[in-house]
């Protein structure tokens, strides 16, 4: 503890009795920017200690409790001189914590989420779907526990308990409702909780690289579902990419031709600017991607042409992508053209915008391109991802020796089917 100061006109009660009634109290330096002050109070009433400190060049100040001059010192709302420093030091060392950003008490997992949430914000994107998890899936059941009172046992028997929970059905605002996920299967729903129990996992880890928690052990000790996570990519052919790109409108349609020749989400797309296609390079740049850095695709040289055309007699600063009226391609505006182009060109089950992002990725496995480059192009941090989805369709020794080594077993009586 700190060595109490000492002043000859504050420290008793008697000393205080000869000081004249002021509004403005008779402070005592502690430490340079931190004072400790004596307001007299009128006839018969007792003076206040009041504490102040200068952060960031402007006091702070606190009303601490009554000084001792006709009761004696409880500790609590009646103060003797060395009791009011020590609780202006507490006062004082809490307002330092605060500034900086220390929390203090107890370390709740709520508390762990805000952290972890503020730190998210500044470094990831889908701040509003990772809080959305936190507040359905977690909060509810954790958020007043300590994270240091969190056990294996509690966050394992949570994680099975999602599992066996049934699906969520999203559904839209508009009249006509558009379920996004039809999912009841036992794989899927494991599947989910090992998403959900990732985000959570995130946050607590969070908190012990920032100190707030001595050790990881209680979440590092639970595993997910193994083998739920099986990768089932759509993606289109050639022909349906043809078929789909003939029957949308001229301004979807543009849009639809970007993502098959960038493999960029669709958020990407409406975003891109003119000025992100460079022209004599053959690339696009991504400033603002998902993972937060900036990536480069390259083009063939039919998507230059392509492009070229979207971008011809414009300013670099317009969008490269606008709906026909001129306006700005919305957040879901895709959804419902998508779906009814996929209906009309005969696509089953309906393409999403996303497979076609799939289909840039896998169109470049099928043709040996090495997952790495497919990863970089599509702005995978690594190629976990990559080879999750995307490595099966490459060419392999297994295939091909299989394919050149199983016997024939006749021929097949013919028909007259045949591909669309």
């Amino acid at each position: 503890m700190a060595r109490l100061a000492q002043d000859s006109k504050l420290l008793t009660r008697e000393a205080r009795s000869k000081l004249k009634p002021s509004h403005e109290p008779y402070w005592k330096v502690i430490e340079p920017g931190f004072h400790l002050g004596y307001r007299k109070g009128k006839q018969g009433k007792a003076g206040t200690w009041i504490a102040r400190y200068s952060l960031e060049g402007k006091y702070k100040k606190k009303s601490l409790g009554n000084a001792d001059d006709y009761r004696d010192d409880n500790g609590v709302d009646v103060l003797k001189f060395g009791t009011a420093q020590i609780k202006a030091r507490e006062w004082a060392t809490s307002l330092i914590k605060k500034s900086k950003g220390i929390h203090e008490g107890p370390f709740k997992v709520k508390d762990a989420i805000k952290e972890y949430m503020d730190w998210f914000e500044v470094h990831r994107k889908s701040v509003n779907n990772t809080q959305s998890v936190f507040d359905f899936h977690i909060i509810p059941k954790f958020g007043d526990i300590e994270v240091s009172e969190i056990t294996t046992r509690q966050i394992r028997k949570w994680h099975e308990s999602l599992a066996k929970q049934p699906a969520k059905i999203r559904t839209g605002k508009t009249s006509e409702k558009t379920n996004y996920k039809k999912v009841n299967d036992d794989r899927s729903r494991k599947a989910t909780a090992n998403r959900v129990l990732t985000v959570f996992k995130a946050a607590l880890n969070h908190a012990w690289r920032e100190g707030f928690v001595e050790s990881d052990n209680a979440w590092r000790r639970v595993r997910p579902f193994r083998n739920v996570d099986q990768a089932k990519i759509q993606y289109l052919t050639e022909k349906e990419c043809k078929r789909l790109i003939n029957v949308c409108p001229a301004d979807f349609r543009s849009l639809v031709q970007g993502a098959l020749y960038t493999g960029c989400r669709y958020g990407e797309l409406i975003n891109m600017k003119c000025e992100d296609f460079n022209t004599r390079a053959r690339v696009i740049s991504i400033p603002d991607s998902k993972s937060g850095k900036t990536r480069h695709v390259p083009v063939t040289d039919q998507g230059k042409e392509f492009f070229k055309r979207q971008k011809a007699g414009r300013k670099g600063s317009e969008l490269m992508f606008r709906k026909k009226n001129g306006e700005q391609w919305g957040k879901s505006h895709q959804i419902r053209l998508i779906k009814n182009a996929s209906k009309t060109a005969k696509i089953d089950p309906p393409a999403t915008f996303h497979i076609l992002r799939h289909t840039y990725g896998s169109g470049l496995a099928m043709n040996a391109v090495p997952l790495q480059v497919i990863a970089e192009a599509l702005g995978h941090a690594d190629t976990r991802i990559t080879n999750k989805h995307y490595a099966h369709l490459m060419p392999s020794y297994v295939a091909d020796t299989i394919r050149a080594n199983l016997p024939d077993f006749g021929k097949f009586e013919k028909d007259n089917v045949r591909e669309i």
